[in-house]
């Protein structure tokens, strides 16, 4: 008896991945972390305006300055300890909290009382520093492994947007209001932040709370865990070197040289946009190219921003200059994505944001002193010795990273894993 041949099943491979901006809860942890960038590249900007005002002196700038870096690096090392004791939402809600209440006081202390600016900097600057760990942990809890790599990329992206939007944003509003109406809008921005993101998924860790020791046994503890991993350890400095010595030498050399060699200030200002234009395509490479050995890609894109020092040296046409700045942009970005995504994978969740905190610490910690160093140097030896000597770290630093054993992959294993 003929039967009638039942039709093959066609083959389907898995479905696509969806886009983790579609995702409800990445995207509030997106928004508010994108709104706290905002506020966080805006504040300088704004201050500066006060000067052009004569509403703060240039020495005054200097100092609240001054006190909102130094607000941010002791904040940035308890708010990793605090992020990992209590809900990491909790430490997102309080931190952006505080920074919201400082823009206020920075209004009232407007052409006023620079002590009150000051102190107000210095919460501003904590309340910064305090979210940085707590929101890298909190996008832990709330992506799933395998679309890290795809959600820190589109946090970076967030970061590097802001850094050119905060700015013009903020000179465009400055042709309506005024000053003190321009920080009110950044507590606003913070309020965002503080309110938007929602709940990670709780941790083993949070469902059976340990008794806690003091917040420097338990940030000694979260030093301890970074120890266990030798590419963190190569990475941070690495990581601090190009920042400490590369960027911190381009910072004081680029407008030099902009000025003395070409007579013009654009070319600083198109070098700059021409970074954060490279950082921004970058992040969007690096979402969707996975590399076999991330580590040492990561290293290499790393090392790429000593092209930034290097075209400072030498004679060459501007254009140079600016295309040397968008690949250090495309580099620092080939680093940051994949440099995040194993911190989140391979470091014990619990200790995640201490060691976050030390990432923030060290890189950021050791950009002022690298400031403060570089223009005595380029006034004593020279601006061109002293930038060969940094293009030469860039290079060198990331390379010697590159050697430690478990770097090539940054982990312990031959590829990515998941915890």
């Amino acid at each position: 008896m003929a039967t009638t041949p039942v039709p093959a099943t066609p083959k389907t491979g898995p479905p696509p991945a969806r886009s983790v901006l579609r995702d409800t809860a990445f995207l509030r942890l997106w928004t508010g972390t994108t709104a706290s960038g905002l506020a966080t590249w805006a504040l300088p900007f704004v201050l500066g305006l006060a000067v052009l005002h004569r509403e703060l002196g240039a020495a005054g700038l200097g100092l609240v300055l001054a006190a909102r870096t130094a607000g941010f690096l002791v904040a940035v090392a308890v708010g990793g300890v605090l992020a990992d004791r209590h809900a990491r939402r909790a430490v997102v809600l309080w931190s952006a909290l505080a920074a919201a209440s400082a823009a206020p006081l920075l209004a009232l202390g407007l052409g006023r009382s620079l002590l009150v600016m000051t102190l107000a900097a210095a919460l501003a600057g904590a309340g910064q520093g305090a979210c940085r760990p707590a929101f890298q942990a909190l996008t832990a809890e709330v992506v799933a492994a395998d679309r890290r790599h795809q959600a820190n990329a589109a946090m970076t992206m967030a970061v590097r947007t802001s850094t050119l939007a905060g700015p013009t944003l903020t000179a465009l509003l400055a042709a309506f209001v005024d000053v003190g109406t321009l920080l009110l809008g950044i507590g606003l921005l913070w309020l965002v932040a503080a309110f938007l993101p929602g709940r990670g998924a709780p941790t083993a860790e949070a469902a059976a709370p340990a008794p806690r020791a003091s917040l420097r046994a338990e940030f000694v503890d979260g030093m301890r865990e970074a120890r266990r991993h030798p590419w963190f350890l190569a990475g941070l400095g690495a990581l601090t070197t190009v920042i400490a010595l590369g960027y911190s030498a381009t910072s004081v050399a680029l407008p030099l040289i902009s000025r003395d060699r070409y007579g013009a200030g654009w070319v600083m200002a198109a070098a700059m946009t021409a970074y954060t234009v490279g950082a921004l395509g970058g992040a969007l490479v690096t979402a969707r190219r996975r590399p076999r050995s991330q580590g040492w890609s990561a290293f290499a894109g790393l090392a790429v921003y000593g092209f930034a020092p290097l075209s400072l040296m030498l004679p060459v046409h501007p254009a140079v200059v600016i295309a040397a700045y968008a690949v250090a942009g495309i580099g620092i970005e080939l680093f940051n994505v994949p440099w995040f995504t194993a911190t989140q994978r391979e470091v014990a969740p619990d200790k995640l944001a201490r060691v976050s905190s030390l990432d923030f610490l060290l890189s950021y910690g050791f950009a002022p002193v690298g400031l403060a160093l570089i223009a005595p140097a380029i006034d004593t030896i020279g601006v061109t010795p002293v930038l060969a000597v940094c293009a030469a770290a860039c290079f060198l630093a990331p390379a010697a990273a590159a050697l430690v054993p478990t770097a090539r992959h940054f982990g312990r294993t031959a590829g990515p894993r998941a915890r």
